[in-house]
């Protein structure tokens, strides 16, 4: 197994950026386009990813986890960093799913034309959704801190 560790390792972490990734980048990707047009270019990517890959990434993820907590077995537990850093990802994976994608649904779904006050409305909860984004981005990198110093947490 311990061949096969740095490539589990590597697919697990491609597969754990490519869940969340579309999360953390549509609402920087539709930043530029008004209200109720239709995604293009790299936004439409990033739709269809979000809409067709979550589960096969989710699985994917899951079994490398899995797979990656059988090698490192009691040897997990030892390494307060790498908890921490599971536990911030979670946190990250959590918001992704139950407040950025639900939220970015109803920002695509919005109808044209718009009133002023439907348009101010929808630009307030797109700025709300770059916010979340900064915050996720945040997680991203604590997560690459605590992976890259693995420091002494308790």
């Amino acid at each position: 197994m311990p061949t096969l560790f740095p490539i589990l390792l590597l697919t697990h972490i491609a597969l754990a950026v490519g869940l969340f990734l579309p999360s953390l980048l549509l609402p920087f990707a539709l930043r530029a386009q008004a209200p109720g047009d239709e995604a293009g270019g790299p936004a439409r990517g990033l739709l269809w990813l979000q809409a067709h890959g979550t589960v096969g990434f989710g699985i994917g993820l899951a079994l490398t986890g899995v797979a990656l907590a059988v090698a490192l077995g009691p040897a997990l537990f030892g390494q307060p960093w790498l908890i921490a850093a599971l536990g911030v990802y979670a946190a990250n994976l959590a918001v992704a799913f139950f407040v950025q994608r639900p939220n970015l649904r109803r920002l695509l779904g919005a109808r044209t034309p718009m009133s002023d006050g439907d348009r101010a409305a929808w630009n307030a909860r797109a700025r709300r959704q770059r916010y979340v984004s900064y915050a996720m981005a945040t997680a991203v990198g604590v997560i690459g801190f605590l992976m890259s110093t693995k420091p002494a947490l308790w």
